[in-house]
């Protein structure tokens, strides 16, 4: 019960096997046609819910459909469109100002590269990986979203708290070619199972092999306290 493997990349490779074979199906859940509407849905789901920024986003992308759209918007009558999402009024600029770096320097096209992706309002890096690997079908890192924080943490992957270091680790542990689906089996696995307050440590395909599990350990490495 909750022993991790020798090394971590053992463990890194039996978390891909047994979750592989869990989530055989486990892909981006954001809703979109193109890769404006996906680097859209990905600024907006930052602290936000994926299926709420589904609900918004069905009539937002039938009245903003070309980033000039976005660029000449009114920026209240934008943020009234993505009401419900987080931060909605922060986000209602960044659309904007994206938008009009877009038209201003792409021709309207969405970028291939981290560079001129984390160059646009509200992209950081974890968002330009996401626009990177499922709108241009170029992997070069590993999202790091919560979900993948506190596993990765949890399952003893990494120490590391921020996105950037635990991105390394992850990629230093896990081969490229699994880089993109790692993302989304953990955050399969963090939905259904090992949810932030209260994993359900009793029907976890991982459990045997988690220095976190409550049934064996006192303490939840992805926050350094103890289990309540």
């Amino acid at each position: 019960m909750g022993t991790p493997l020798e090394s971590r990349d053992a463990q890194a490779a039996e978390v891909l096997d047994r979750l592989y074979e869990e989530y055989p199906d486990a892909t981006i859940s954001l809703n979109y046609t193109n890769r404006l509407e996906l680097l859209v849905a990905v600024v907006l789901s930052a602290q936000c819910t994926d299926e709420r920024v589904n609900q918004v986003t069905e009539d937002l992308f039938e009245k903003y459909t070309s980033a000039a759209d976005f660029a000449q918007a009114d920026e209240s009558e934008l943020a009234d469109d993505i009401y419900g999402i987080t931060f909605h009024n922060s986000k209602a600029g960044y659309l904007k100002s994206m938008g009009e770096t877009l038209v201003a320097e792409h021709d309207g096209e969405v970028p291939d590269t981290m560079d001129e992706l984390t160059d646009l309002s509200g992209v950081g890096r974890k968002t330009a990986n996401v626009v990177l690997q499922h709108g241009h079908d170029v992997v070069e890192g590993i999202v790091v979203d919560t979900h993948v924080r506190r596993l990765s943490r949890r399952l003893g992957l990494t120490t590391e708290e921020t996105p950037e270091k635990i991105e390394r680790d992850l990629m230093d542990l896990v081969p490229e070619d699994d880089w993109q689906q790692l993302t989304h089996l953990l955050i399969s696995h963090g939905r259904a199972v090992c949810d932030a307050r209260n994993p359900d440590c009793e029907a976890c395909v991982l459990e045997d092999i988690c220095p976190s599990s409550k049934q064996d350990s006192s303490v939840d490495l992805a926050s350094g306290e103890s289990w309540a």
